[in-house]
This record gives structure tokens, C-alpha cells and sequence, in this order.
């Protein structure tokens, strides 16, 4: 039997601060593996590497522009057209992946050894799920739908990250060419997901984003809470004295 406790203003501070650092630590990793993966899938002609690279880098670009989104006087504004840009990017990246692991496959070509790119898809396969579980907990512990959300999608990444690193693995080890062209078309498979995702309204990026502004909404509720209790205790005490007065 398990029991569900409020956690208390102080505990929810700092469950509130520890999501926004595991969301940052996760947001600086992607962008060093988008880096790492493209380098690494240019210099091997992997398709895969190269479509794993570019999207860590949509990830990280799409959270950048929801963060800017809520930086703006009024953030609803600007979310609609906002998702729909990074849901372009995904489809577009689809496609990019798509047409170059066709192309890999009808011309039979062959992807070079890459230790780095195995190296950066192992640390993710590692990482990853110690980033979900830590915000996982959190969120469900602060009570936080969205922050449990992007921990979720944290985890699919691990999943992608899992599939490049067999592709690329195959292919140094028992020369199986067409592996890396095989994770590729996995990658294009996640990349109209999370774009179709974006498209309603439901990005990775977006649960960042609502955390941020779902912490601020509880922040102004508190404040509120504050001032009206105030507001009526000094209501209280004025009625007591006028009450002494009229004695």
C-alpha cells in the first residue's frame, strides 16, 4: 500500500530547482552529441550518426525556443507558430534520413568504422535512462505531469540512441553495411513522431516549457494565497477594534 504525501513548500523548491538542473544537464549533453554524431557520421558515411546527430541538435533547438517563447510578455502568443517550426524541422529531417538510407541501401555503400560514433551512442545508451529516472522521480514526487512527460521522452532517446549504437556495432563487427542504413530509417520513424508530436502540441520541449511556467502559475497562486490571507486577517482585526470601539 502506498501513500501519497504533499511534499511542503521548501521540499517542492527544491524538487522545482532539481528538475531545471537535470533538464539543463540534459538540453548541454544533446547539444555536445549533435556535435559529436555529426563529425563522427560525416567522417564514416553513416547516414545513421549523422541523422542521430542532427536530431539531438533539433532537441536542443526546439527547448531554446520554447525557452525564448516564455521569455515574451505573453508566451501563447507565440506558441503555435513556435511548435510548428520545430515540427517542420523533424519532418524535414525524415526526409533527409529517409532518402539517404534509400540511397545507401540501392547503392550498397559502405560505412567506415567509426570509434567515436560508437563511443558518443554508448555514453547515451549509459546516461540517458540516469537523467529519465532522476526527473521521473522528481516529477512525480513534485506532482508534475509534464516534468514525468519529458522524462518519458528522455528515455525514447535512449531507445534511438540504442538503435544506432547495434547498427554501427553490426557493422564493424560482422560487416553488415546495411545496418547503419536500417537505424537511419529508425531514426526518420522517430523523427516524424516527435514532429507530429510538436505539430499538437506535445514536444519534448513544450513539457520544458509548461514546467517552467506551471512553477511560476504555483508561485503566483502562492503569493496570492499570501496576500489574501493577509488581506483578510487585517479585515479581522480592523472589525475586532471597531467592535471594542462601539463597547
Amino acid at each position: 500500500m502506498t501513500t501519497t504525501l504533499t511534499p511542503t513548500e521548501e521540499r517542492r523548491h527544491v524538487l522545482q530547482r532539481r528538475i531545471r538542473w537535470i533538464v539543463a544537464g540534459t538540453i548541454a549533453y544533446n547539444l555536445v552529441e549533435a556535435v559529436v554524431a555529426i563529425t563522427a557520421g560525416s567522417i564514416a558515411s553513416s547516414a545513421a550518426l549523422i541523422g542521430f546527430g542532427l536530431d539531438s541538435m533539433i532537441e536542443v533547438l526546439s527547448a531554446a525556443a520554447v525557452a525564448w517563447q516564455f521569455t515574451r510578455r505573453d508566451p501563447e502568443r507565440w506558441e503555435k507558430g513556435t511548435l510548428r517550426v520545430i515540427a517542420i524541422a523533424f519532418f524535414a529531417l525524415a526526409a533527409y534520413v529517409t532518402v539517404s538510407s534509400v540511397f545507401a541501401l540501392v547503392g550498397q555503400e559502405q560505412v567506415r568504422h567509426s570509434t567515436l560514433g560508437i563511443v558518443i551512442t554508448a555514453l547515451s545508451v549509459v546516461i540517458m535512462p540516469f537523467l529519465s529516472l532522476a526527473e521521473r522521480r522528481a516529477g512525480r514526487e513534485l506532482g508534475s505531469a509534464t516534468a514525468v512527460a519529458d522524462s518519458m521522452q528522455t528515455l525514447i532517446c535512449t531507445y534511438l540512441s540504442a538503435a544506432v549504437l547495434v547498427g554501427l556495432v553490426a557493422n564493424s563487427l560482422l560487416g553488415w553495411w546495411w545496418a547503419d542504413a536500417i537505424a537511419g530509417l529508425v531514426i526518420a520513424v522517430f523523427a516524424i513522431r516527435e514532429g507530429i508530436e510538436a505539430w499538437r502540441g506535445d514536444a519534448c520541449a513544450t513539457s520544458v516549457g509548461m514546467l517552467l511556467e506551471n512553477d511560476d502559475d504555483d508561485h503566483d497562486h502562492d503569493q496570492h494565497d499570501h496576500d489574501q490571507h493577509e488581506h483578510e486577517h487585517e479585515h479581522e482585526h480592523e472589525h475586532e477594534r471597531e467592535h471594542d470601539h462601539g463597547h
